[in-house]
C-alpha cells in the first residue's frame, strides 16, 4: 500500500453468517439477504495478518483480567527441561527395556543399546523432577500463610510436561494454586494436568509468554533444562543485568553438576564478557532445603510488600 494512502475497509471480504447464525450486524434495505457481521465477530479477519496487534493484545488483556481476578500479587517462576519423567516412570521404562530380547542384528543391536543409556540417563535425570515437585510444594505450604487476599508467591510454569508439571504438581499437592503459561509448538505442547484451571494460558506469541514471565516474578529457580530454558534464563539475566526488573529479584540456578559441565559461567568473567558483579546476580543450590531456605530469605527480606499498583 503506497504511503498515506486510505485503507478501503468495505473493500475488505467479510465471510457471510451460516444458515441458522444469530446475527448482529447491519442490514442492507435493498438486499436483506446481504447480512455483515462485526469485524470481531469474523475469524477470517480476525486470524488475518491486519488483525495481528488486536491478537497481541488480546495475550496481554486476558491474562492481566484472569490474574487480577484471581488475586495473584507475584509469582515464583520455575524452568526446566520437558524431557524429565516421574522417577517411577522412569524405572519403569529401564525395566522394560532390560527385559526386552537382545537384538541379533547389528544395528537393531546399537539401537538398542542406544535407548538403554538413554533410560538409564533419564533415572538419573529423574531426581530433577522429584525435587522440583518437592520444592513447589513446600514455596506453596510457606506461602499460604499470607492468605489468599491477595495470593502471594504463586508457583508459575512454562505449562508443559517434565519439571513444568513437577513444578505445577507440587503446589497442588500442597492444595494451593499455580499458573501454567503454555505455549503453542509445532510438537503440540499440552498443558499439564495439575495447572489451576482458572489460571492455564495459551499463548501464541513467545514474547508475550516470556512477559508474563517477567512482569509478576519475584525469582526464578532454573533446573536442568535445554534451549527453552536457556532461552528464559538468559531472558531474565539481561532482563535483571541492565535493570529492566529488580536486581533484587532471585536467580536460582539448581544442580551445579548439570550446569557446570554445560555453561562455564566464571570463564565469562575471566574473558570480560561479564563482570563480577554480573555473575552475582546468580545463586545456586543443589538439595531441596538449600533452595528453599535461600528463597524464603530473599523473599522475606525483599518482597513482602504488596505491589498494590499491580492489583488495581
Amino acid at each position: 500500500m503506497n504511503r498515506g494512502a486510505r485503507l478501503d475497509f468495505a473493500a475488505i471480504p467479510r465471510a457471510p453468517l451460516e444458515p441458522g447464525e444469530p446475527w448482529s450486524g447491519t442490514m442492507s434495505h435493498k438486499h436483506p439477504r446481504h447480512l455483515t457481521r462485526p469485524a470481531y465477530q469474523d475469524s477470517q479477519f480476525m486470524e488475518s495478518a491486519t488483525a495481528r496487534p488486536m491478537r497481541i493484545l488480546a495475550e496481554y488483556l486476558d491474562p492481566l483480567t484472569r490474574l487480577r481476578h484471581a488475586g495473584v500479587a507475584d509469582t515464583i517462576v520455575m524452568f526446566g527441561s520437558a524431557r524429565m519423567f516421574p522417577l517411577e516412570e522412569s524405572e519403569a521404562h529401564l525395566r522394560r527395556l532390560g527385559r526386552a530380547a537382545r537384538p541379533r542384528a547389528l544395528q537393531a543391536r546399537r539401537e538398542h543399546e542406544r535407548k538403554l543409556r538413554q533410560a538409564h540417563a533419564a533415572v538419573q535425570m529423574s531426581r530433577y523432577y522429584e525435587e522440583a515437585r518437592v520444592l513447589a510444594r513446600r514455596i506453596t505450604q510457606w506461602s499460604a500463610r499470607f492468605g489468599d487476599k491477595p495470593r502471594r508467591f504463586v508457583i508459575c510454569s512454562g505449562g508443559g510436561p517434565g519439571i513444568m508439571e513437577a513444578a505445577n504438581r507440587g503446589a497442588a499437592e500442597a492444595g494451593g494454586k499455580s499458573i501454567g503459561l503454555n505455549i503453542q509448538l509445532p510438537h503440540e505442547q499440552y498443558p499439564n494436568p495439575f495447572i489451576s484451571p482458572e489460571l492455564n494460558f495459551d499463548f501464541h506469541y513467545f514474547f508475550m509468554r516470556k512477559l508474563w514471565f517477567a512482569q509478576l516474578a519475584k525469582a526464578l529457580i532454573v533446573f536442568p533444562g535445554g534451549f527453552g530454558t536457556m532461552d528464559e534464563l538468559w531472558e531474565m539475566l539481561t532482563l535483571l543485568q541492565s535493570g529492566k526488573i529488580p536486581q533484587r529479584n532471585l536467580i536460582l540456578i539448581y544442580g551445579r553438576k548439570y550446569w557446570d559441565e554445560v555453561l562455564d559461567w566464571r570463564a565469562m568473567v575471566r574473558w570480560g564478557t561479564i563482570s563480577e558483579s554480573d555473575y552475582g546476580l546468580l545463586q545456586f543450590a543443589d538439595t531441596v532445603d538449600d533452595a528453599f531456605d535461600r528463597l524464603r530469605s530473599e523473599l522475606e527480606a525483599n518482597h513482602l510488600k504488596v505491589d498494590l499498583d499491580w492489583m488495581g
